[in-house]
């Protein structure tokens, strides 16, 4: 009001604005865990609207055998992940310490050897299959929660928000395969990592 009284109204309505807009992104953010989900189908709608255009090949419910199914397999030019989706209370603090992942400051060791031991499993078994040299990066699309930020690196995982992540692998490859090769690579998780139920169980 010390200026106008239009500029007091408009400041008004901007500040209205932005306590509304951060008020329904941390409804949004918890709406995953408060329906009880882990975000499976979230990241799959991403994948298919950004990845899969861009020359992506993505499977889903794949089982590796001897280890577990993995919420989805994105294959591309710059590499392969291992997407693993998880829902936490949207007060969890999810945070790296001393290199490991601690979410309220507890270790999730189950979780990370599920996940380290399912890529390193698919790695060898795409190798084989192939002919190629494929390594599988396990990644985390954190649904909720409290990042310490994103993403960040912890158990040789990566953690992030579901966009963040996908941006950071579009940043960080880990190989050069040329669209037939992206296509090789699909085939042959098609034949070698049969299409299963859910096993994981969910991180404490």
């Amino acid at each position: 009001m010390l200026v106008n009284a239009i500029f007091g109204v408009a400041m008004a309505v901007l500040v209205g604005a932005a306590d509304a807009y951060f008020h329904w992104r941390g409804y949004n953010a918890s709406r995953v865990w408060r329906l009880g989900l882990r975000g499976e189908e979230r990241m799959s709608r991403l994948l298919r609207f950004t990845a899969e255009r861009r020359g992506h090949r993505v499977l889903h419910q794949r089982s590796v055998p001897g280890h577990c199914v993995v919420d989805q397999l994105l294959v591309g030019p710059g590499g392969v992940w291992l997407v693993h989706n998880e829902a936490w209370h949207p007060e969890a603090e999810i945070a790296p310490h001393g290199g490991r992942l601690f979410i309220d400051g507890r270790t999730q060791s189950e979780l990370v050897k599920r996940l380290t031991g399912a890529a390193t499993a698919a790695s060898r078994m795409l190798s084989d299959r192939t002919g190629l040299l494929v390594t599988v990066t396990p990644v985390l699309a954190v649904h909720g929660g409290q990042l310490a930020r994103s993403p960040f690196n912890a158990d040789g995982i990566v953690f992030a928000r579901p966009f963040r992540l996908l941006r950071w692998t579009r940043r960080n490859p880990h190989a050069d395969f040329s669209p037939s090769e992206v296509e090789i690579i699909a085939q042959a998780a098609v034949h070698t990592l049969p299409i299963g139920g859910r096993t994981m169980t969910p991180a404490a």
